[in-house]
């Protein structure tokens, strides 16, 4: 119990943080937004986080949400910043479309592509990974 209310006083403490820090009470207005994303493809069933920045008038980059622009797609469910994709997509991309809610002519699109190959059921150990390095020096 005293755990859970120390992680929600963190997390009040953090988000206060945040605001005080980012927001100055006033409508953000952005030059530009943009697809910075951690992947280069999409996996099925999983959330697959969709990062969008605001690029400021002071040429600082601004991480964008749901309560600062809207998310679009041509298939699976939107969880916030989250795009799944369901197990029984046909499909080899999907076609993003953001724009931002208090500027809807800024718009940004990109494709992204569907992982195909799927994930190794067996990750390789740590001794698998310095093998491998050994052997590849041993090569050169």
């Amino acid at each position: 119990m005293f755990k859970c209310l120390l992680n929600k006083y963190v997390a009040t403490l953090l988000f206060a943080f945040f605001l005080s820090k980012y927001s100055d009470g006033q409508v953000k207005e952005f030059k530009d937004i943009a697809f910075h994303l951690y992947t280069d493809s999409l996996k099925k069933g999983v959330q697959n986080y969709i990062n969008v920045d605001g690029l400021q008038a002071d040429g600082h980059w601004f991480p964008l949400d749901t309560t600062l622009i809207s998310y679009s797609s041509s298939g699976g469910r939107w969880e916030q910043n989250n795009l799944i994709i369901p197990t029984d997509y046909k499909k080899d991309s999907v076609v993003i479309k953001v724009f931002l809610l208090n500027q809807p002519i800024m718009t940004q699109t990109t494709t992204i592509y569907i992982k195909k190959n799927p994930d190794p059921t067996v990750l390789p150990t740590q001794q698998d990974i310095l093998d491998s390095y050994k052997k590849r020096k041993r090569r050169n």
